[in-house]
C-alpha cells in the first residue's frame, strides 16, 4: 500500500469515527498533494506524485507547524500551538521513524564514503544520495551544513 492510499484509508476512518481534528489535517495534507500534482501537470511532468514527494511534502508541513506552533507559544496562544502539535502529531503517523543524531552522522559518513566525495563540489551528490535513502527520516536543511563541515 502507497502513501496516498495509506492517506485515504486514515480519511475513511476519520469520518466514520468522526475525529474532526484528524479529519482536517488528512485533508490539509490530501490538498497538498493534489497541489503538487497540479504544479507537476503545469510542468509537463505527467502529473504523478510518487513516495518521495509525499514523504517531502508531509515533511515540510511538519516544520511548518512546528514553526506555528513555536510563534503561538511565543506570543501566548497555548490553544493555537496545541492545535499545531495535534496536527504533527496525526502527519507524523504516515512519517518514517526520525534518525537519531548517531545514526545521521553515519548516514552522511557512509554516503560521502560511497560517492567517494573528497570536496565540498561533490555535496550534491551527497546530498542526492542521502535523499534518496532517507527522505523524510532527517532535517536534510540540519544536515547540509554537517556535509559540508566534512566536505570543507
Amino acid at each position: 500500500m502507497d502513501m496516498r492510499e495509506k492517506i485515504a484509508q486514515a480519511l475513511k476512518d476519520a469520518m466514520k469515527s468522526k475525529d474532526s481534528e484528524r479529519l482536517s489535517t488528512l485533508r490539509l495534507i490530501n490538498a497538498a498533494i493534489k497541489d503538487r500534482e497540479i504544479a507537476l501537470r503545469s510542468e509537463g511532468d505527467g502529473g504523478s506524485v510518487g513516495d518521495p514527494e509525499v514523504l517531502a511534502i508531509m515533511g515540510k508541513m511538519v516544520k511548518q507547524r512546528q514553526e506555528s506552533a513555536r510563534a503561538y507559544e511565543e506570543g501566548g496562544r497555548l490553544e493555537l500551538a496545541e492545535k499545531e502539535l495535534a496536527a504533527v502529531r496525526v502527519i507524523e503517523d504516515f512519517l518514517p521513524r526520525q534518525l537519531s543524531p548517531a545514526e545521521v552522522e553515519a548516514a552522511v559518513d557512509a554516503a560521502i564514503k560511497s560517492i567517494g566525495a573528497s570536496s565540498i563540489r561533490d555535496m550534491g551528490r551527497v546530498m542526492g544520495e542521502l535523499k534518496s535513502k532517507f527522505t523524510g527520516q532527517m532535517d536534510f536543511g540540519a544536515v547540509g551544513p554537517m556535509v559540508k563541515a566534512r566536505l570543507g
